[in-house]
């Protein structure tokens, strides 16, 4: 039962995540917290994405369209690629994740985030949650130990819950959500999210 504490006592931030207020945020200038690849920071393109390592459609298209987006845009240096945990449901899970990446370090962040996005599946045909993040956190080099020391850390938890605040007041409500220099793009399929980038390239 004390394995599950460290998911399970997550429950009551999720609360607190989804009744998140208004506070100051945006799309295009940099946010504290920002995970970035690809170009600098002030480059004339910044696409952000916002997402959940529980969200299906996140993961989807982390599957189909990242490959040929990461290609296109952020290994060529065209774009600057951010990205912002906006926790969906099962909230717990995806707040212990993002905690996770977070102390993983900033090399091993989007490798994380990709491991548990893969992981969908799996949760969702019964996987225990709190065995996949441990896989996760373990693939990333973390001990069990500092598994559970980052799940419960106060300071990373607040630093969490200040950014979705940022999300919400620019806008989101919702995952995944992407934004070219701040506006909000409806279709984020490849074709979709080129019609945005290539004008202002």
């Amino acid at each position: 039962m004390r394995k599950r504490t460290t998911v399970a006592g997550l429950a009551a931030l999720a609360l607190i995540l989804s009744a998140c207020g208004q506070a100051s945020g945006g799309g295009k200038t940099a946010a504290q917290g920002d995970m970035a690849l690809g170009a600098a920071e002030g480059a004339k393109v910044t696409v952000v994405e916002y997402a959940s390592t529980t969200c299906s459609g996140c993961a989807a298209w982390n599957e189909t369209v990242w490959p040929e987006f990461k290609a296109k845009y952020v290994d060529t240096d065209k774009v600057r690629f951010v990205f912002r945990e906006f926790p969906t449901p099962p909230q717990d899970v995806a707040v212990a994740g993002f905690l996770i990446a977070r102390c993983a370090g900033d090399d091993k962040y989007f490798e994380v985030v990709d491991h548990l996005m893969r992981s969908q599946v799996e949760m969702r045909n019964g996987a225990a949650p709190r065995d996949v993040l441990l896989r996760a956190a373990q693939a990333a080099g973390l001990s069990e130990a500092r598994f559970k020391e980052c799940t419960t850390d106060k300071a990373a938890i607040a630093a969490l819950e200040q950014r979705i605040k940022d999300a919400a007041a620019a806008g989101v409500s919702g995952t995944p959500t992407f934004m070219v220099n701040g506006q909000i793009v409806a279709d984020n399929s490849l074709s979709g999210l080129s019609a945005r980038i290539d004008p202002l390239l």
